[in-house]
C-alpha cells in the first residue's frame, strides 16, 4: 500500500484545482531509471486507469501504480514539505537503501 500525509493530500487537491483537472484525475506514481542514485520517482495526474495498474486510496486520494513500479514503492508514504527548506513532494520509502541529497532519486 502507498499512503498520503495530510499535507500531501492538501497540496494534491490544490494542484488539481490550479491545473484545472477534474476529480477523475488521480495521482500516478512510478519509478524510472535515472538520477544520481539509479532510480527516480515520477509523479503526475492521470485520468486513465490501465488494466495492469494497482489502485490505492488513502484519505480520499487515489494513487495509480504500474506493477513494475509497485515492487519499489510498497509501503511508501507520499509527503509534502513547504517550509523554508521545503523540497515539495517527498517519498518516504522503506525499500530505499540509499537516497540522494535532493531526495528525488534512490537505490535499493
Amino acid at each position: 500500500m502507498i499512503t498520503v500525509t495530510d499535507k500531501a493530500k492538501e497540496r494534491i487537491i490544490n494542484l488539481r484545482q490550479e491545473e484545472g483537472k477534474s476529480d477523475n484525475h488521480n495521482i500516478r506514481v512510478s519509478v524510472r531509471g535515472g538520477g544520481c542514485s539509479g532510480l527516480m520517482y515520477d509523479l503526475g495526474f492521470d485520468d486513465q486507469i490501465n488494466p495492469v495498474d494497482q489502485v490505492f486510496e488513502d484519505k480520499g486520494v487515489k494513487i495509480l501504480v504500474d506493477k513494475k513500479s509497485l515492487l519499489y514503492l510498497l509501503g511508501t508514504t507520499l509527503d509534502f514539505s513547504d517550509g523554508l527548506n521545503g523540497k515539495g513532494f517527498q517519498f518516504i520509502n522503506p525499500n530505499a537503501s540509499r537516497t540522494c541529497g535532493c531526495g528525488e532519486s534512490f537505490s535499493v
